[in-house]
Order: structure tokens, then sequence, then C-alpha cells
């Protein structure tokens, strides 16, 4: 093993032994690498490593802490390595969220209350066969946030929150090109939102799985069939957010 890797599994073993834990502050570089027994050199680029995934938090003038470790703070990784990804990663992250996310949609069902139903509700209202493509793709992430926070999984949920902004591009190309999506996503999305109403989670995994595979079966055609401008490489860009 390299020594920066077992620096990186020393620092590791003292987060999941209870020796530091989040938000706590590392002890002192030339501390810290005498009483593990590695160079400080070894030891900086440990620190290094972890703070690009997010584990560890490099304060100039101030010191290194443990981030919160929380999912979303972990998952962000995931954002960098689909940009290195190519051609079939998107058709592959579709496949990711068809797998995932009527699994979170049922989770949700019996703990959504009625207040966020009713945001659900309120995100939906303005939206019509008309509404531009954009508006509806940020609806439908928006929409979809919500019922995954719900499902009481916070790595499934931060999991598919990254996939969905990776497949914005898909998502807007399809409502671009296939003539009906946007009633169908409406059309979809009330099935959905009604099916959590009725406390059906059956029904409401069942929709979300033909929500998904929608989208998924429309871009698998489009590569197919070498449909001009579909983009099969992910992108991370950003989608505006609706107000709550």
């Amino acid at each position: 093993m390299a020594v920066t890797d077992k620096a990186i599994t020393a620092i590791k073993q003292m987060i999941v032994d209870g020796s530091i834990g989040p938000g706590d502050r590392l002890p002192p570089e030339k501390e810290l690498s005498e009483s593990l027994g590695l160079s400080r050199n070894s030891l900086r680029e440990a620190v290094k490593a972890l703070e690009l995934i997010r584990v560890l938090d490099v304060r100039q003038g101030d010191g290194t802490y443990v981030t919160s470790l929380e999912p979303s703070v972990l998952l962000e990784a995931l954002g960098f390595v689909v940009e290195l990804h190519r051609d079939s990663s998107v058709l592959e992250l579709f496949e990711v969220r068809r797998v995932l996310e009527p699994t979170a949609v049922e989770l949700a069902c019996d703990r959504l209350d009625d207040a966020t139903l009713d945001q659900l509700d309120r995100i939906m209202e303005p939206l019509h066969e008309g509404t531009d493509v954009e508006s509806l793709v940020a609806a439908d992430i928006s929409f979809h946030r919500i019922i995954n926070a719900a499902c009481g999984n916070a790595y499934m949920s931060s999991l598919l929150d990254g996939i969905a902004h990776a497949t914005v591009r898909g998502r807007v190309w399809r409502g671009i090109t296939e003539t009906g999506a946007v009633a169908k996503t409406l059309d979809e999305h009330r099935a959905i939102l009604d099916a959590l109403r009725a406390r059906r989670r059956d029904l409401a995994r069942a929709w979300a799985a033909v929500h998904v595979a929608g989208a998924e079966m429309w871009l698998s055609h489009a590569a197919l069939t070498g449909t001009e401008g579909v983009p099969l490489r992910a992108s991370t860009e950003a989608v505006p957010e609706l107000e709550d």
C-alpha cells in the first residue's frame, strides 16, 4: 500500500472509531503525522485527497475539519464522475434512476404529509401543454426532489438528486422533439400525485416506473436511430429552481 493510501486509511479509521467526528478539527499537522507515524508530506497528500471527496474541509488559516459527512455532501463527487463519462452514460444514469426512483416514491408514500402534497400541487398548478420545456424540466426536478427527500433514505435521495441534474439535457431534448411529451409528463406527474394522496404505494411505484421508463425508452430509441442532436453525454448544467 502506498504511503499516501496508508495516511488516508489512518484518517478514515480515526473517523470510524470516533476519535474525530463530523465538524471536528484535526490535530495540528506535526502532531497528527507523529501520532500516525507518517511523514508530513504523506499526510498533506492524504488530506488533499479526502478534501476532494468532501470528507475533509481545509480552511486556510484555521485548520482542517471533518465535514458533516452527510450523504448530500459526500455524493457531490458524483457530478465530477458523471462529467468524465461519455456516450452511453446518460442512458446508464436513466437506468439507475428507473431502478431506484420507484422505490423512493413507494417509501415516501406514507411519509409525505398533506402540506407537502399541497406543495407538489402548487408546482403542478401553473403547468400546461404550452409550458416551455425548460420550465417543465425545472418543475420536474423540483417535484421529484421533494418526493425523494421524503423516502427516509438520505443516500438514495441524494444519489437521485445528482442523477436528476446529470440528465437534464436529455430530458429537455425529449420535450423539444417528442410530440406530446409535455402533456405526457404532466399526466404522469398527476397520476403519481394522486396515488400518493390516496396512500397507494403500489400505484405510486408503478406510475413512477412508467414515468422514468418513458424518458429512458425515448432516449434509447433516439440513440439507436441516430436522431441528430440527442445528448448522450451527461451534463450537470444548472437548471433554474422553482420557488416552493
